[in-house]
This record gives structure tokens, C-alpha cells and sequence, in this order.
């Protein structure tokens, strides 16, 4: 049993799928079950961080766990608590979903929200993999409605290059190392094949829709103002913009070949990932 948590994210619901594919027996972890569309046979369970004993509950019979859990900087805590959860409940291995960055001075408070899922996990008791990924190609689905009504998109980094990952990439890393203790004990920094701005980004998607597409910078007070709508406290504003303007400074052009190493395979370029979503771009 392999259980998901954050099963209905991004990734979450690419790796349920997966699983599922390869005849896995999957638990899917979120907080709605009512509102979670997984494949048949995948077994949803709800379960909350906040609730011990939902999380207990998921975790029974499990012999795996996807760990998906912080969402701003005060949710580390919780993460190292999933772990302890985990392997008091007899779990064998652990994949964690990290991010770019964690550990390093240099992102400031952004690179300290997963340090202790993964301080907890290489303290022992289980096997381990950590998944680190750069900014994800999927950022930019929110540009569609600009992109159909030939407005720009906005620019938050700047001329900053980046290693855009495509997100199909991290979540088949998750499934190998889920499936296969090969992967155990390594940290992977997952990137696309080339760091690229965002001004790269949209003339791949004009390329791609046919037609161009500008760029609009934002201001530092532009993003606060933006990341404060979307829901963010505070703290977690601070951070997220400090890891922009680190970004926008050409601090996140890191790009490694760490897809390969887990997946036999070069990583995905970001143009791929924009023809596979043609039509959410095209509105066709």
C-alpha cells in the first residue's frame, strides 16, 4: 500500500495516477475526499496535518508514503511530525517533495521551510528519497486567460533564468523512487534541460498558439500585493518574494541532470511541456 498524501495537487494526483497505472495499491490522502477524482481502485481517505488521528488512520497498512506537506514556513514542523507518524506506523520508505534550494543561505527564509521533513528523514529509520524541484512549467497555466485575449503575462523574475521543470518529471521521479529502493538514500534537484526567463517562456508560447505574447515586469510591491491575494500570510509573502528576487537575480539558474540520473532519460524542455497544453493556452 502506497499512500499519497497531497493527493490532489499538482503532483500528488500525477503520482496516484501513475501508481494506479502500474496496478499499484494506492491510497489517496486529502483533506475533501468528496471533491478528489482518482482512477478506480485508488482508495481516497481523508486526512488533515492538524488531525493526529486522520493521519494515523491514512497511514495504517501503508509501506510507503509520498510526503507532500508544507505549504508556508510554519508548516516545517508538521512535515517532521508526517515522518515521525510514518515510521512509527511501520512505513519502509519515504519520498518527500522538497524544493530548490532547501538549505541554502542564499534563498533566504524560502530555503528553510522544508529543512525539517528533510532533517527528519536523514536522521534514520526508514528508507528515503528527497525530491527537490526548480519552478514548475505548470506556473505558467496562469497565464492562459492573457494569452487568449492578447494581454501580457506578467513577469515576476525579471531576466532571471531558471531550470523550469516540467512537473510530468518530478512526479515519474516520485513513482521510481516509491516503487524502487535503487533511488533510496538520494536527494534529487530536479530541472528542466536548460535554465531559461520568463520572456524564454512566452516565446515558447507564442510559438506554440501562433501568435505573440508579451511580458509586463512587476514591481516588488506588485508581487507582495499578488501573493497576498492569493491567500499567503504575511511570513510566507516575505519569503516567497525574497526567493523571486533571488531568482530575478539569476540565483536560480541552477540546472542539473538529475532527471536522467533517476529516469534513464533527458529532462523535459519546457516548449515540450507548452505543445501539451496547446489547447488550455488556445482555448480550443
Amino acid at each position: 500500500m502506497i499512500l499519497v498524501t497531497g493527493a490532489t495537487g499538482t503532483i500528488g494526483s500525477e503520482v496516484v495516477r501513475r501508481l494506479a497505472a502500474r496496478g499499484e495499491k494506492v491510497r489517496a490522502m486529502t483533506r475533501d475526499p468528496a471533491k478528489a477524482q482518482v482512477p478506480e481502485g485508488v482508495e481516497v481517505v481523508r486526512g488533515d496535518f492538524l488531525d493526529v488521528e486522520s493521519v494515523e488512520a491514512a497511514l495504517a497498512g501503508a509501506t510507503a508514503v509520498f510526503l507532500v506537506a508544507v505549504l508556508g514556513p510554519a508548516d516545517g514542523g508538521r512535515d517532521a511530525r508526517m515522518v515521525t507518524a510514518a515510521r512509527a506506523a511501520g512505513v519502509a520508505r519515504i519520498v518527500k517533495l522538497s524544493s530548490v534550494g532547501t538549505g541554502d543561505p542564499a534563498y533566504g527564509p524560502f530555503g528553510t521551510w522544508h529543512l525539517p521533513g528533510e532533517k527528519a528523514l536523514r536522521a534514520g529509520g526508514s528508507e528515503w528519497t528527497i525530491l527537490r524541484p526548480s519552478s514548475f512549467a505548470s506556473n505558467t497555466l496562469g497565464w492562459a486567460e492573457a494569452v487568449r485575449t492578447g494581454r501580457p503575462v506578467p513577469n515576476m523574475t525579471g531576466d532571471g533564468r531558471q531550470g523550469v521543470v516540467d512537473p510530468r518529471d518530478v512526479s515519474e521521479t516520485a513513482v521510481a523512487a516509491l516503487t524502487d529502493s535503487r533511488h533510496s538514500g538520494r536527494t534529487y534537484t530536479l530541472t528542466g534541460p536548460e535554465a531559461i526567463t520568463v520572456a524564454d517562456q512566452a516565446a515558447a508560447v507564442a510559438a506554440v498558439v501562433g501568435h505573440p505574447v508579451g511580458t509586463s515586469d512587476l514591481s516588488p510591491d506588485q508581487i507582495r500585493a499578488q501573493l497576498a491575494a492569493s491567500g499567503m500570510d504575511e511570513a510566507a509573502v516575505e519569503s516567497v518574494l525574497g526567493g523571486l528576487l533571488f531568482a530575478r537575480e539569476g540565483g536560480n539558474s541552477l540546472v542539473t541532470d538529475d532527471v536522467r540520473k533517476a529516469l534513464g532519460r533527458p529532462a523535459r524542455a519546457y516548449r515540450e511541456w507548452v505543445e501539451d497544453h496547446r489547447s488550455v493556452f488556445a482555448g480550443v
